[in-house]
Order: structure tokens, then sequence, then C-alpha cells
């Protein structure tokens, strides 16, 4: 065991190395709460019944994808890196695909199978590298940092703080509900404990809101912590038996999304972790094939079990800095995300309220790569710009995608920088003209 992850290499140990992947799960586990509430709808108010995935069976999906993937890359990559359903992804999946574009969640799943194959073709035929290579790297930022306002977005309303208003479209909320205020109170809790450098302040953030909730008598105490694992029988395998309903340009658009923000998603991730834990090597990234195989694979898992796509999680950074360097933290990880499987009773308590607080925070610091675009060339200031802006706007991750997409070439036509576009970046360009025209007729 010890050789094979090469603890003697790379200066580590079977204690560094578990308390590292425990650390990493901390980190993490608030998505096994937070992806049930946002897939299942459940803060939308009179929602068409079945529109929402059932929460049970995400908070099942959830863990085995979880599980599964981050095994991947434990023993497939040796990275001390955790998987799960992405943020971000899943809000697009819910409150893009699903409740925007009307599409049913069962052809979503679909959708999500398609992308994880596509990605394992990509990896291994090596063109995954010249297609993220293709767009260009402010364009990346931009749809990291608008997918950012757009989770926060979600939580401002989740959280009761930002309503409808139907003279200026949204408003400021009721700050004196009770909900509103544990969301508030949610949120201040959880910023002081990241400021703090408290690695898993997201999570006792929900916990400490949770239990806050249940003692003023906004949230009833569960019946029981420990119990039965919830069947998956509403969402196993349907993927597969809706293969047939993707061949739409609506859902052509839907697969390229769910795609190429795994693909940014996955690399920031691996390369940012990897440089934390000293693992580059001349600036690149040793196994990195395996480790975007392993992601691949891990959200092709995830769709046939019932659950949005899964990706590379970057609160991994939080386990490399309390030791973990190997594969061998992702294997205590994973197993962590099997042993939660137990405890799905504590689903009643996680309410909108709860979850707002964390979606809020993961949109701060998705935002963070505002920091990396160029503001002062206005031909990618604009594309840029534009992708950010439109995704809170439109409440779609996609639409705020291609926008940015078409605006990108005729910027940079603009500007006499037109040999600079990659080829590929035309096809985008046509594909989301044909997007708008399709939503418009």
């Amino acid at each position: 065991m010890k050789r094979y992850f090469m603890f003697d290499e790379m200066g580590t140990n079977y204690k560094r190395e578990t308390i590292g992947g425990i650390t990493t799960f901390l980190a993490m586990a608030y998505i096994l709460f937070v992806n049930p509430s946002v897939l299942s709808l459940e803060s939308i108010p009179d929602l068409p019944e079945g529109m929402g995935m059932d929460k049970g069976a995400v908070f099942t999906a959830t863990a085995i994808a979880a599980a599964v993937g981050t095994l991947f890359m434990g023993i497939i990559a040796k990275y001390p890196i955790g998987l799960a359903p992405g943020m971000g992804l899943n809000a697009f999946f819910a409150f893009t695909v699903v409740l925007t574009m009307g599409i049913p969640w069962e052809t979503a799943l679909s959708g999500v199978l398609v992308s994880g194959i596509i990605f394992i073709l990509l990896t291994l035929t090596g063109l995954r590298e010249k297609a993220i290579n293709a767009i260009p790297a402010e364009l990346k930022y931009a749809v990291g940092a608008g997918i950012g306002l757009f989770i926060a977005f979600i939580g401002f309303q989740n959280a009761g703080i930002i309503v409808s208003d139907e003279a200026v479209l949204v408003g400021l909320g009721d700050l004196t509900s009770g909900n509103t205020l544990l969301a508030i109170f949610g949120v201040a809790v959880t910023v002081v404990l990241l400021v703090l450098g408290v690695k898993s302040g997201v999570f006792i953030g929900m916990i400490v809101t949770a239990i806050t909730g249940m003692l003023v008598g906004l949230i009833p105490w569960p019946t029981a912590i420990v119990g039965s694992v919830p069947s998956l029988e509403p969402t196993f395998g349907v993927a597969f038996s809706h293969l047939g309903d993707i061949f739409t340009l609506q859902m052509l658009v839907v697969i390229l999304t769910f795609l190429f923000v795994d693909f940014f998603d996955t690399a920031g991730t691996l390369v940012a972790v990897a440089n934390q834990a000293g693992l580059l090597k001349d600036n690149k990234l040793p196994r990195a094939g395996k480790a975007l195989f392993a992601d691949a694979s891990a959200t092709v898992a995830g769709a046939i079990v019932g659950t949005s796509t899964t990706t590379s999680y970057v609160e991994s950074a939080s386990g490399v800095g309390a030791g973990a360097r190997t594969g061998f933290a992702s294997v205590v990880t994973a197993l962590l995300f099997l042993l939660a499987l137990f405890f799905s009773p504590l689903l009643s308590v996680i309410t909108s309220a709860v979850t707002a607080p964390a979606l809020i925070i993961v949109g701060v610091m998705m935002v963070s790569s505002l920091k990396n675009i160029d503001w002062d060339r206005f031909e990618i200031a604009v594309p840029a710009f534009l992708t950010i802006i439109i995704m809170p706007l439109s409440y779609s991750i996609a639409t705020g995608i291609a926008v940015g997409f078409i605006f990108y070439p005729i910027t940079m036509i603009a500007k006499g920088r037109w040999k600079e576009i990659h080829p590929v970046m035309y096809g985008f360009f046509v594909i989301f003209i044909l997007y708008f025209i399709f939503l418009a007729g």
C-alpha cells in the first residue's frame, strides 16, 4: 500500500494521509445536503409534481457519485483530490435546464451521461487539450465568476433576502422573517469561521445554522440521526431510458455547457491543488490524463445513479493543507462518503434557509477568478463582462456563455486580432447564434 501510493517519495505517512482525507471530506460534506436541495427544486413554490428530483434518491446518488469519483481519483491518478456533484453545474441543471428551459430532469440526466462519455473520449484521444486550449483564458475565468454570481443569487433568493418586485424585477425581502434571519445568521457564522481559517467552515456553518433553527422552532427536530439508505429507484438508470430525447439543438447547447464547465472546473482544480501539494513537475501535471479520466468516469457513474455532473473539488486544498499528498487520502475521503449514506434522516433539517449560506459563500469563492481578467483590453472586457452579468440576469449559465462566446469573435475581429481566434471559437459562434434563433422561434 505504501509503495503503491508512493509514501516515501512524497514524504508522507498513514496518519497524515488519513487526517488529510478526513479534512477534505469535512470541507466537501455540505454537498450531501445542498445537492438534493438544489436538484429537488424544493425552494420553488407551487412546483408542478415530478418537475424536481426525489430528494432522498439524490442524496444517495450524491454520496455514491462522490465516493466512486474520489476512489477513482485516489486509486487511478493517485491524487489527494475529492470529487462530488459540482456546485454551479447542479444549479445549471436545476434552474436553467429544468426550470427555465422546461427540459425534464430525466432528459437532463441523459445529457450529463453523454457529456461524461464525450469527456472520456476526448481524454483518451488527446483531443481534450486542443478543445480546452481553444477557449481563451479570459472567457474561462469569466465563466467561473459568472457561475459564482449565479449561485450566490440563488442563495439570496432561497434565503428570502432577495425577492421578486413588479416595479424593478428584484428587491430586498422581509429581513424580519424568521427563516431569512436564520439564513443571515448562517452567512455570518460561515464567514467568521472561514475568516478564522476553519477549513470545514461551510459544513460547520450549516450544522450551527440547522441547530439554531431547531432551537428557535423554525426547523423541526429530526426523528433520527442514523437511518436506512434512501432508495435509488426514482433515478437509477433513468439517463439510459431518455437518450433518445437529447437530439435537439437545445440539448446540444446543454451538453456543451455541461462538458466545458466540467473541463474548466477539473483543469483549474487539478492545477491549483497539485501546485499547493508540490506535485507539479516543470510546470506540468504528472498523470494528468488519468486524473481527467477519473473525473470523466465519475460524471458517467453519477449520471447513472441519478445526479448532475461530478467534478473535482477545490476544497481538496484543505486536505492538502492538513498533510495529504497521495491518493490514499482520497480513499479515506471516499469511504467517509459511503459512511454518510446512513445519515439521510438529517435531510429533514437541512432546509433552504440552511443551504442558502453555503450557496452564497461558494459564490464568493468562485468570483475570485475576476482578478485574472485583463479589464484594460476592451475587446476582452466586453465578452467577459457579458458572460458574467448575463448569467444571473437571465437566470441561465448557458445563456451567459452563449452571449460571451458570440461577442468574443466580434470584438477581436474589430480590434484586428482575428488571427488569434481559434477555429473552434468560430464554431461556437455559429452554434450559439443558431441557439438564440432556435429559442426565438
